[in-house]
């Protein structure tokens, strides 16, 4: 009798048979002796769409809605059907006697792997691999320490609760949207509060005004104080107010210390990477997406086996790994590594409460790096980069606290209080793992921009007693203006969504690449803003919707199903009920949507005007009349004729008048003949004549046209 095993994806099934000793190789699977080792291809078996339920919801009505199913279906996704078909013969074997799932050791991981044996109908036993890293060693230790099938159930009802969750509520809402207001627009448990926040952001920017400031800046021969008023505040909001306190500093010319603290502080190491962290930091220093992090970090966990499972919310490490913590140090120690990670093994290394702590690892450990030797020639520039981080925090871990002298300033010049900061280091301690590249902005990341804290700034000062008198070199004022708050970035937005409990570090990157697509956000720069559309959707969609109190109410319910302390049948009854009042309110709306993105281009077919809409394939032109179904890419369309001024290529383009060819550079339009036919040469010629006289001609199309037309028609 033989173990069935099923991976999640070919490459980590492929992986399982080597180890397992698979030798026998089949199209989908492999086999060996005592395991037959199978795939997914992600998700073979999905929640079943509307229509398999009721033939009406085809069509798209509001009437129709809400779409509430007693009992919610599967069914094998088209896509993927045929490795569905090889994974249900393979279970029906008689010579099968157990399934081991191998699938994500996480939340989707489990769900995949329990719909896919709800299809199939499994009735035999079966347990569950959980591991950590793909190395071979891991994948040997798990299969040593299988865990029993039904220690995950409640993992699996808390998956299942989530993706029927967002099937009522995206689907039924989304459906309503479109429905009442004539376009497509998307909305969802997650994506929608995350939208309302950057709305919310948005919304302060536009109400942002800017003021005038002045802050006051003295030398005092080797160091630089800041003024600062009575409120801790050092912008000055009256110009005469700061030209009257600037001109009292200089004429005070001496400057007394009247207050010196000095203090010895120590920092310590920063935590090991979850991937929200590791994400927001890769954007930060590379510019990275969120999705473009993950997609990386898998590549460096399933094909180079060099870190450990990706999708964790911890930021620590478990006791039972203490004694591979050597081990990992010793496959990474070349390059740029080797020299802090060969002085930390040649001693004991310092564990802490900041790296091994149980009670806050729940299913997986911290991001870092596995026992597999490191070869950087393997790596991509991407790959690279990413594993520079995870390498450098967990050399950090093991590296005493950073220490340094803080000495505060405080100088009186007639009667005039300034303030200076400096520090100097002790002991670089964790800092070295850096090799003076450690950021401290870094962890700052969505402070206020005004420069109401430059005092803050540390630089060198020289030895100060209190009671020394300085000499007044130089006063110096300094104009800026209040900054509004600044727009999200990935790492701002990543930090937003973490704090109000906004989906998952899985889910997370996900969210914001279909607010992307969607046309409800977009990238301009490091930055991310919502669209016309984005901001019309926010106004549509219910307040209950929109609030991330709701969401994370939500996910703290679903979290307490996992672990057992919440029920099922309550947390459903509470998103059928919100299903149907989210589509009430829809429904009851006397709102109206304005489409954001209409051209200056109409159609050719009934002459309204054109709809830019953005997508996977580029950008595509709709006809924004509901009764027509006009729609073409808005890329260019270059014809064989040549412009007769500068001999380029010119833009084949469809008017009312019929087919045309343009050429936007020198201002020249030329009417086909039907057919396209070529230009005779004489036509040629005379246009040559016409441009180089350079007659004036109206920029319109409407213009261009008619030109074109009146030239036809003199012939």
């Amino acid at each position: 009798m033989k173990s069935l095993v099923l991976a999640e994806k070919p490459s980590v099934g492929r992986e399982i048979a080597r180890v397992l000793g698979c030798r026998t190789s089949h199209k989908q699977y492999f086999e060996g002796p005592d395991y037959v080792v199978t795939w997914a291809l992600g998700h073979l078996v999905g929640l079943a769409e509307p229509e398999d339920y009721d033939k009406k919801y085809q069509t798209w009505n509001l009437e129709d809605l809400p779409m509430i199913p007693q009992k919610m279906k599967l069914k094998v996704l088209r896509e993927s059907s045929h490795q569905f078909k090889v994974v249900q013969q393979l279970c029906k074997r008689q010579d099968i006697k157990e399934l081991i799932v191998a699938t994500d050791a996480a939340r989707e991981g489990e769900l995949l792997a329990r719909w896919v044996m709800e299809m199939v109908k499994w009735n035999k036993p079966f347990r569950r691999l959980w591991i950590s890293s793909q190395t071979d060693k891991a994948i040997k230790e798990g299969f040593r320490q299988l865990k029993p099938g039904n220690q995950f159930d409640r993992l699996y009802e808390s998956a299942r609760c989530r993706a029927e969750a967002d099937w009522l509520i995206g689907l039924n809402v989304t459906r309503a949207l479109t429905c009442k207001f004539e376009t497509p627009l998307s909305a969802g448990r997650v994506q929608t509060p995350t939208l309302a926040m950057m709305m919310s952001r948005e919304q302060e920017i536009k109400n942002f005004r800017s003021e005038e400031y002045d802050t006051i800046h003295v030398d005092c021969g080797g160091f630089e104080a800041v003024w600062r008023g009575a409120n801790g505040d050092g912008r000055i909001f009256n110009e005469q107010s700061a030209q009257a306190t600037a001109a009292k500093l200089q004429n005070g010319r001496q400057a007394v210390v009247t207050e010196l603290k000095k203090s010895t502080k120590s920092e310590p190491h920063p935590l090991a990477y979850d991937l929200t962290e590791l994400q927001r930091d890769a954007n930060r220093r590379y510019g990275f997406s969120a999705k473009q992090t993950s997609n990386v970090l898998q590549r460096l966990y399933e094909q180079h086996k060099l870190v450990t499972y990706p999708r964790t919310d911890s930021r620590y490490l478990s006791s039972d790994m203490v004694g591979t913590l050597k081990e990992r140090l010793s496959a990474m120690a070349i390059g740029p590594y080797a020299a802090v990670a060969k002085s930390l093994m040649r001693g004991s290394l310092s564990v802490t409460k900041r790296i091994v702590d149980d009670s806050k690892v729940t299913d997986h450990h911290a991001i870092i790096p596995t026992d597999e030797p490191l070869r950087l020639s393997a790596l991509s520039t991407d790959e690279r980069k990413l594993y520079d981080l995870i390498a450098r925090r967990y050399l950090a871990l093991f590296l005493p606290a950073a220490k340094y002298e803080q000495v505060a300033v405080t100088i009186e010049i007639g009667g005039e209080r300034l303030y200076a900061k400096g520090r100097t280091m002790l002991d670089s301690g964790w800092r070295q793992a850096y090799e003076g590249d450690w950021d401290d902005a870094s962890s700052n990341e969505d402070q206020e921009h005004d420069n109401q804290s430059a005092w803050n700034k540390d630089q060198r000062l020289p030895s100060l007693t209190q009671g020394d008198k300085l000499a007044v070199k130089r006063v110096m004022t300094r104009r800026d203006r209040t900054k509004p708050p600044a727009r999200y970035t990935e790492a701002t937005l990543l930090t937003q969504m973490e704090k109000h409990g906004l989906g998952t570090p899985a889910t997370r990157a996900d969210i914001i690449e279909k607010l992307v697509s969607s046309d409800t956000i977009e990238r301009q720069g490091a930055s991310l803003q919502p669209t016309g559309k984005g901001e019309q959707l926010i106004r549509l969609t219910s307040e209950q919707l929109r609030s991330p109190e709701l969401t994370a109410r939500w996910e703290r319910e679903l979290e307490r199903i996992a672990r057992g302390e919440a029920r099922t049948s309550s947390f459903m009854n509470q998103i059928r009920d919100m299903t149907e009042q989210l589509v009430k309110e829809v429904k009851t709306s006397s709102a109206e949507y304005k489409p954001h993105n209409l051209t200056n281009r109409h159609c050719p077919e009934c002459g309204s005007r054109l709809m830019e809409r953005k997508s996977k394939r580029g950008t595509r032109l709709i006809c924004s009349s509901k009764s027509c179904e006009y729609k073409r890419s808005d890329e260019k369309q270059l014809s064989n004729r040549r412009c007769p001024q500068c001999h380029k290529k010119m833009e084949f383009k469809i008017g009312k008048a019929g087919k045309y060819v343009q050429c936007l550079a020198c201002n020249i339009t030329e009417k086909l003949e039907e057919g396209g036919g070529k230009a005779r040469k004489h036509e040629t010629r005379n246009l040559i004549k016409k441009y180089e006289k350079q007659e004036p001609i109206g920029n319109s199309l409407g213009d261009l046209l008619k030109a074109a037309m009146a030239k036809q028609e003199e012939k």
